[in-house]
């Protein structure tokens, strides 16, 4: 069952549903309900305090307490949910209603008094609540039963301003858009071959550019063929190597009033094995996730799209399939990139950077304003920040602009450095331009980095190494659920939408 959300002006104590959650803040005096729930409070009074106490809440971020209400309030059942110190943090209200969706398993209508007064709010309850309540069932041949409510109210005093209505529409087009990168990343990888890859996104073109008033959004698909004869050997090294052939997609939203002009690139290996540089067993689980940053761009530009941004935006997705076979990429090979330059191979485990190399001279042919990249790139960059946090490296502007959109997104990344040395260390190879991984242990994510600025044209450009964020391996967290995450979306989606303000401006 889908949940309909809608945004009312409603008091949480007099609103009829089967469950109100409302926030609770761990004050310096003590919990205390937030200020969304304030006629909650109201109706418990003086046993509101001792209640908080019994029951051992303290307010803090995850902690879920239910209450039946014995008709203290209109709704049979109160869900009481940590908000942490500070109830105007807009990412501790979108864990908080994450939380909240994993803890009411059977009510039919729900309504949510969650800190809403802004439209970031506001935003950030429908999306918390809307991806922390995410499943994946569809290998399940017993189909667990449907516990999602029909109808999710978010109560909120500002409902009706214009621009609370704008920004709930928003986040639902941007829910929509991490929840189909969830899925693509959870499909397991030989049900989504790059050929497969390619006809979902097809598929998903298809359905967003369909009836009148739709977005129009070009696609053009390149086979094997084609990819040789647009010279794209880096990712032909990486996909010859498998019975299914590697593709490419490309995308373009090119609005008539656009103010500027975005390029995205995302990594597509729809399984990693390392090739002949093979990977231990224990390292190749989780490899379907490796196509991640290809799903977030095609994602995030859907939504981009779908919201009608004025911006053009060209993306690319290659995708590739790093198998072990006679045809096969060897260490030591040398593979000539679009646009000319030669590559050394020396590790065919670090096959990403090279079909993002030639996906990312296509997107600067393209002359963009600015190029991002999003890759589940390295494993240096995931011990450097753990499987929650991104590293983001490249023009230090662009770096700025991505982390804040971040911030916003509610997805946590910190800016890394391409030391100098790191250009010695990429032009190294005895043989041809370019080496692209040297064995070295220390700075292979910012080594990474380097090799993959090489193919920028000196464009203001962005590298998002997203490795460890694409799939939770852990139990939920927040708006975070197990399996995949479709980490990277909202950060893109935020970081396209500030781009159009800043023109905008000018």
């Amino acid at each position: 069952m889908t949940s309909t959300y809608s945004l009312r002006a409603a008091s949480p104590a007099k609103t009829r549903v089967d469950a109100v959650v409302v926030g609770v803040v761990s004050g310096d005096k003590g919990p205390h309900l937030c200020t969304a729930g304030a006629d909650v409070a109201e109706a418990y009074g003086r046993k509101l305090r001792p209640l908080l106490s019994t029951l051992g809440v303290k307010g803090k971020a995850g902690e879920v307490a239910k209450v039946p209400t014995n008709g203290t309030i209109n709704s049979p059942l109160l869900v009481l949910v940590g908000l942490g110190a500070d109830e105007s943090d807009t990412a501790a209200v979108r864990r908080a209603a994450g939380v909240a969706a994993r803890s009411i398993p059977n009510a039919a209508s729900v309504a949510l008094a969650l800190p809403a007064s802004t439209p970031e709010e506001a935003a950030a309850v429908l999306t918390g609540h809307r991806l922390g309540a995410y499943t994946y069932d569809r290998y399940k041949s017993a189909k667990p039963e449907a516990g999602d409510p029909g109808t999710v109210v978010v109560l909120s005093a500002e409902a009706r301003r214009n621009e609370m209505e704008e920004a709930f529409s928003a986040a639902q087009v941007l829910a929509d858009a991490v929840i189909a990168t969830r899925d693509w990343v959870n499909t397991p990888p030989a049900d989504l071959t790059p050929p497969a890859f390619a006809e979902a996104v097809a598929e998903a073109h298809g359905a967003l550019t369909k009836g009148r008033g739709a977005p129009e959004v070009a696609i053009e698909v390149f086979d094997h063929e084609q990819l040789a004869e647009m010279d794209c050997g880096g990712i032909l090294s990486v996909g010859d190597s498998s019975d299914a052939p590697a593709r490419l997609v490309r995308l373009e939203w090119a609005p008539a009033d656009a103010v500027g002009h975005v390029a995205l690139v995302g990594k597509g290996i729809t399984f990693d094995s390392g090739g002949l540089s093979i990977k231990p067993s224990s390292s190749m689980t989780g490899m379907k996730g490796d196509m991640a940053g290809a799903a977030a761009v095609v994602q995030a530009t859907f939504a981009i799209a779908r919201l009608g941004l004025p911006v053009r935006v060209t993306t690319y997705a290659p995708m590739a399939e790093n198998m072990v076979s006679g045809t096969a990429t060897r260490p030591g090979d040398v593979v000539t990139i679009r646009g000319g330059r030669t590559v050394e191979i020396a590790n065919t485990d670090a096959e990403g950077r090279m079909i993002l190399a030639d996906a990312m001279v296509l997107a600067a042919e393209d002359e963009p304003d600015v190029l991002v990249d999003i890759a589940t790139l390295t494993g240096h960059l995931q011990l450097a920040l753990g499987d929650r946090v991104g590293a983001v490296l490249g023009s230090d502007d662009v770096v700025a602009d991505v982390i804040a959109a971040g911030r916003v997104g509610g997805e946590a990344h910190w800016p890394m450095p391409i030391p100098e040395e790191m250009a010695e260390r990429i032009t190294s190879s005895k043989v041809a331009d370019l080496l692209q991984h040297d064995w070295v242990r220390w700075g292979g994510g910012l080594y990474a980095a380097a090799f993959l600025r090489e193919f920028t044209a000196g464009l203001p450009w962005a590298h998002l190494d997203i490795a460890g964020k694409e799939i939770n391996s852990g139990g939920a967290y927040g708006h975070v659920v197990p399996g995949a995450t479709g980490f990277g979306v909202a950060t893109l989606v935020e970081f396209v939408r500030r781009f159009v303000e800043s023109r905008s401006e000018v």
